[in-house]
């Protein structure tokens, strides 16, 4: 499937998943580019982290749950797709209540057993958790659509909650955070969506900056050779520790942490190792 971006040809800067629900992976596709692969990521790096635990442990039971028709449906597939080939049994759990409580202490009861439990989930449907219930031993969260740091879950499921965190930590992007805030704030612009404000603003600071060293060359393509130049440089990134792109390169941040919650509450994630490039 050839995209917009292609038919016109006009090059397309995607800024976050909400926006563009799933990033269409095709290697054809020239001129769309997005900041990353977003939930497909977070599933890439879920099954390594599973893999490279598992070792020689033997066949493992993951059970995955997610809302028909949500982003989460697509990362599921492609988690099992990943793990299913290595031995292991998936067991995918379709949330379709609008309240969902009685469904995800089923869920949970269910997964007791199991080695993982991952929830492709919203904050709504992570706030439904049951907090009377033996937690899974393993779980892993989307922090792409469960809220990052402020996810609302139960604080007995924090503990036993990993979560994939494909942006820097709050702390390592604080100073960098002060030119898009700032700029808001001078411009009287109420910040409501701080990530899709930022990475919207980023990604007009890229394309101006990458027109602005094109003289008079305004050529489709010319417009994206230079976007890979200026990304090879660029100190502030918002969210993102690095952005880079290279010719045949469609996504500029490749990597996530996985974090995990240390308090009983709050907004503190800690880091369970290095950022992830799958």
């Amino acid at each position: 499937m050839v995209g917009f971006a292609e038919r016109r040809p006009l090059p397309s800067t995607h800024t976050r998943t909400a926006a563009t629900p799933l990033p269409v992976v095709a290697e054809k596709d020239f001129y769309s580019v997005y900041f990353s692969r977003g939930v497909l990521l977070e599933a890439d790096v879920i099954a390594q982290r599973m893999s490279n635990e598992a070792g020689s442990a033997g066949p493992r039971h993951i059970v995955q749950v997610f809302r028909p028709g949500d982003l989460g449906a697509a990362a599921a597939q492609a988690l099992a797709a990943a793990l299913v080939p290595q031995g292991a049994t998936v067991t995918m759990r379709e949330l379709k209540s609008r309240q969902p409580a009685r469904e995800l202490s089923a869920v949970a009861r269910d997964a007791a057993s199991a080695d993982a439990l991952v929830l492709w989930l919203r904050p709504e449907d992570l706030k439904a958790l049951p907090a009377g219930v033996a937690v899974p031993k393993s779980v892993f969260v989307s922090g792409l659509m469960g809220g990052l740091e402020h996810a609302p879950l139960p604080p007995s499921w924090r503990g036993a909650t990993h979560m994939t965190y494909p942006f820097d930590l709050p702390a390592q992007r604080v100073i960098r955070m002060n030119y898009p805030l700032g700029w808001f704030r001078i411009q009287h612009i109420a910040v409501v969506d701080e990530r899709t404000q930022t990475d919207t603003y980023l990604a007009c600071s890229i394309v101006a900056e990458a027109a602005g060293t094109m003289l008079d060359n305004f050529v489709p393509d010319y417009l994206l050779e230079r976007v890979e130049v200026e990304l090879s440089h660029r100190i502030i990134n918002g969210y993102y520790p690095r952005l880079g792109l290279a010719p045949g390169q469609r996504f500029a941040s490749k990597g996530t942490y996985i974090v995990r919650f240390p308090d009983p509450a709050g907004t503190r994630v800690v880091a369970e190792g290095d950022w992830i490039v799958p």
